[in-house]
């Protein structure tokens, strides 16, 4: 009987060695998956953070011609109204200088014609 029992014990602490092994080796297994995602999650947190980084870069750049353009736009709009406003003013010398022109035409006619 005895002999029976140390041969069953034998036979379960075998089984349970085996078990505990393959356990181990599933830990293991599990911990060395459980790494790699992390660096695949690390990798991809990267690759995105440096498009956000690079998207950014861009927009900002962008956004700073966007704003020199506007510049330019307001300079040259501004060039534009002070020409437009020594136009009127010249158009208005010479429609009063044409006035007088037609006025002293006018008396020099009606002097001539008398």
């Amino acid at each position: 009987q005895l002999h029976l029992t140390m041969s069953e014990k034998n036979e379960l602490t075998k089984s349970l060695e085996m078990v505990q092994k393959e356990l181990q080796e599933k830990e293991s297994e599990m911990k060395r998956e459980i790494s790699e995602y992390k660096d695949r999650l690390l990798q991809a947190e990267k690759r995105h953070e440096d498009a956000l980084t690079e998207a950014n870069r861009k927009n900002e750049a962008e956004i700073e011609a966007c704003q020199d353009k506007m510049n330019s736009l307001e300079h040259f709009i501004s060039s534009q109204k002070l020409e437009i406003e020594h136009l009127k003013s010249s158009k208005e010398e010479l429609n009063n200088s044409l006035k007088e022109a037609n006025q002293a035409l006018g008396e020099l006619l009606k002097t001539k014609v008398r």
